[in-house]
């Protein structure tokens, strides 16, 4: 099944990261494609290469980017709402890219199902 997903939620504020990285591993781990990501509101802080978690924490931002790496998933940020949080390319955590609205609305007419993750 190809699937897409949307991140609303950031890394540090909200269980909706968490849940949605757990279940694009867990789905790419039972052969499904999980085609692109895409995080908006909130949500583009998880590609904030500046954030530094505590030595004992999860580092989210790091994790999404091994997947990226890994299994060639399609790290998408929403443009509008990276440059309101004061995230541009300079930095944009590896494995991530900027881009429009316009990449979740091809996500979602192509994938089998597309599922969002926070309000």
């Amino acid at each position: 099944m190809k699937l897409g997903i949307m991140v609303n939620e950031g890394p540090f504020t909200h269980q909706a990261s968490d849940t949605a990285y757990q279940f694009a591993k867990a789905a790419i781990e039972k052969g499904h494609q999980v085609m692109r990501v895409f995080f908006y509101y909130d949500g583009v802080n998880n590609a904030n290469k500046l954030s530094e978690p505590q030595s004992d924490d999860r580092n989210l931002v790091k994790l999404w980017g091994e997947l990226a790496k890994e299994h060639g998933v399609d790290l998408v940020v929403c443009v509008a709402a990276s440059l309101r949080r004061g995230i541009k390319d300079d930095i944009l955590a590896d494995g991530f890219r900027i881009s429009g609205l316009g990449q979740l609305i091809e996500v979602g007419l192509a994938a089998d199902r597309t599922i969002t993750f926070g309000d």
